[in-house]
This record gives structure tokens, sequence and C-alpha cells, in this order.
């Protein structure tokens, strides 16, 4: 089964490009890795896979489902950890996981209270 497809893949901003024509396949238990330089367009093509940015052009699926139609559904079963993250100096733990709970309605998520001392 593929978990990932993507095929001509493209992501443009306005006079830039992001990325262009991707196509990648990556089969169930397979491992991929993505290595290049920066701006090779790495965080923009994983941005794009997960629907945080929107695709240009092409298409992509993952577990099947189409990134831009079924994006929550496929959120559901993906966590992802971006390289930097910036919150402000006053946020606190409990804070960012109830943003993150208003979001995804996991079990866990439901009870952060009882991993977190508030």
């Amino acid at each position: 089964m593929k978990i990932i497809e993507t095929k001509n893949l493209t992501k443009s901003y306005k006079k830039n490009r992001g990325i262009e024509d991707i196509n990648i396949s990556v089969n169930e238990g397979e491992i991929y890795g993505f290595i290049g330089p920066n701006g090779a367009g790495k965080s923009t093509t994983i941005k794009t896979l997960l629907n945080f940015i929107y695709p240009t052009g092409g298409s992509a699926t993952i577990f099947g489902m189409d990134i831009v139609k079924d994006n929550c559904k496929i959120k559901e079963n993906i966590g992802y950890v971006p390289s930097e993250v910036k919150y402000y100096d006053t946020v606190k733990v409990k804070d960012i996981m109830k943003y993150a709970q208003s979001f995804i309605q996991m079990l866990v998520m439901k009870n952060y209270h009882k991993y977190v001392q508030i």
C-alpha cells in the first residue's frame, strides 16, 4: 500500500518557486528522508503534504486520502514536530496543550490534565 504518493506536486509563491513537480512514492514500511541545502524545498514539501500550505498544482495522497479534501482525517493519524517552534515567553505548556486540543480530538489530549501539573 502506498502511504504517500505525489504527482507533480507544486507550490508557487507569486513569482517565486517553492516546489515544482515533486513525484514521491512511499510504500508501507519504507523510510523516506528529505536531505538538501537551505531553500531546497524540504519544509515546503512537508508543509504542503500536511496541507499547512495549499498546493498550487499537482496532487498528493497520504494513506490513500487526498491531502486537500481529506486533510482532517489525515491529521488524525499523523504527528508533526517542526524544526523550530516559537511561542511567546508567557505561554505555558498547559496553554499549548489546550490550543492543540482545539484542533485534535484525541482521548489523550482530552485528559491532558493527568499528564501536566497545573
